[in-house]
């Protein structure tokens, strides 16, 4: 059976010399059609895969070349139109709005109104002077006698909970 086999694969990749042969006995060709039929169809399709494989890598390699060229024809165009309108940047006036701080922020960083901004500046020049960042993670906070009034009594506390913890006060 297996000697059978192998013969039926080399002349499946012979399709016009199987076809011949078969063509010629008809009482053969029903048994051996059936037989012959799938081995075929097994060596047809890797052939089909690898053949049909090579002309689409062919075909999406130029696609890439020519994608390219249409983007660098429009970004001149693009940045043409954004080079007539330069404006300078206006800040946001909600952050630029002067609020007071409470008695509490207003130790550490003054009682004078200041800007959001201004006032996560200064909370963070008073940690850096007073070595207040944690060596092992510089995410966290380690707070002193003022700055665990305004932290709400937390020892540590990370840097995006100070910037929520200070909002609540200013006014």
């Amino acid at each position: 059976m297996a000697t059978a086999k192998k013969p039926a694969a080399k002349t499946a990749a012979k399709k016009p010399a199987a076809k011949k042969a078969a063509a010629k006995p008809a009482a053969k060709k029903a048994a051996p059609a059936k037989k012959a039929a799938p081995a075929k169809k097994a060596a047809a399709k890797p052939v089909a895969k690898k053949a049909a494989a090579k002309p689409a890598a062919k075909k999406a390699a130029p696609a890439k070349k020519a994608a390219p060229a249409k983007k660098a024809a429009a970004k001149p165009a693009v940045k043409k139109a954004a080079a007539k309108p330069k404006t300078p940047r206006k800040p946001n006036a909600a952050f630029m709005k002067p609020l007071t701080p409470s008695a509490t922020l207003g130790a550490v960083i003054g009682a004078n109104p200041l800007p959001r901004t201004e006032v996560t500046k200064k909370v963070w020049d008073y940690i850096k002077k007073n070595k207040l960042q944690d060596d092992a993670n510089k995410r966290m906070i380690n707070a002193d006698d003022k700055l665990k009034a305004v932290f709400g009594g937390k020892k540590q506390v990370s840097m995006f909970e100070m910037t929520k913890l200070i909002s609540n006060h200013l006014q």
